[in-house]
């Protein structure tokens, strides 16, 4: 029988710009405070600008904890969020991305552009191939990434992914719900 996860780091994927929504801020809102009143380290890309300012501003003004991975190229254009529990300074996006995976729980994306699609995919593409068994969920705030279902969807559809695909992640409407279903994901069997 496998194990729930303990989920005490997790890992958002979210823009470094805010967008025109401004429903995407306020899940980026609710998502640090419900990380700092569970006492949920976030894990993300270490800038504070755009939604990841914004959460990371969240959840340590509720005392949360906060640990930031950031390539030095990127210090200065995503200006380094000083104000972290724990920069952690490297040399490339796939170190991030390897730091980060290796430092949560599980993965949870929010509203975002290119490289908030990319490091999603790369989890749920590594969840595929068994190099994790963490799990991901997608933030689906108006309807934000129903491009992403119907690509998934598609892919099934000419048999290019197994049907099990769309299974690899949960797609909900709410941070609440992205929450409770990764709280309720089973773990890696013992």
């Amino acid at each position: 029988m496998a194990e729930r996860v303990m989920l005490n780091s997790l890992c958002v994927y979210c823009g470094s710009r805010e967008g025109d929504d401004p429903a995407h801020r306020a899940a980026a809102e609710r998502l640090g405070l419900v990380m700092a009143e569970r006492g949920i380290r976030l894990v993300y890309g270490g800038g504070r600008v755009g939604m990841m300012g914004v959460i990371a501003d969240l959840v340590l003004a509720h005392g949360g904890h906060v640990t930031g991975v950031i390539p030095e190229f990127l210090m200065d254009l995503e200006h380094g969020h000083p104000d972290v529990d724990e920069l952690i300074v490297v040399d490339s996006m796939h170190e991030r991305q390897r730091r980060m995976a290796e430092l949560a729980d599980g993965f949870l994306a929010l509203p975002g552009g290119l490289g908030t699609l990319a490091e999603t995919i790369e989890m749920v593409n590594w969840r595929k191939m068994s190099l994790h068994e963490k799990p991901v969920a997608v933030v689906n705030i108006g309807g934000y990434w129903d491009p992403l279902a119907a690509m998934v969807k598609g892919f099934v559809g000419n048999g290019f992914a197994h049907p099990a695909s769309a299974e690899l992640f949960t797609m909900v409407d709410s941070v609440d719900a992205a929450m409770a279903a990764l709280e309720a994901a089973p773990g890696r069997s013992p």
